[in-house]
């Protein structure tokens, strides 16, 4: 069985954190912002928080012993394996973060037939 509400707000902390921490880190290491990064960082900044935001209640919902700790361990690792491995690619955050909030929202609301 695959739990993809676990995923989902692993998806949701990682590339929420990737896209908050992404501007900072670029312009320290000197990689290129995104035009969304450079013109609307307020946004951007918006977005990843939500996005973490969700991620976080859930696993604060599901408890430590189901799987939260967890949850924030590998959100954590992920935000550091996406903005570190793929680095200016880590843009990418600006649609997964919001994707990954969304869908388990809708999962959580019971929106998504078949997922619990």
């Amino acid at each position: 069985m695959i739990d993809l509400m676990f995923f989902l707000a692993i998806g949701a902390i990682g590339w929420g954190l990737s896209l908050a921490l992404y501007r900072p880190v670029a312009e320290r290491a000197g990689w290129p912002l995104g035009e969304a990064q450079e013109r609307l960082p307020t946004l951007t900044l918006l977005i990843a928080l939500s996005s973490i935001a969700a991620g976080v209640a859930f696993a604060l919902v599901r408890g430590p012993m189901d799987g939260g700790v967890v949850i924030l361990i590998f959100g954590v690792g992920l935000a550091i394996f996406w903005s570190g491995f793929l680095r200016v690619a880590s843009q990418t955050s600006l649609f997964f973060a919001p994707l990954a909030a969304l869908l388990l929202a809708g999962a959580w609301a019971g929106a998504i037939p078949g997922v619990s």
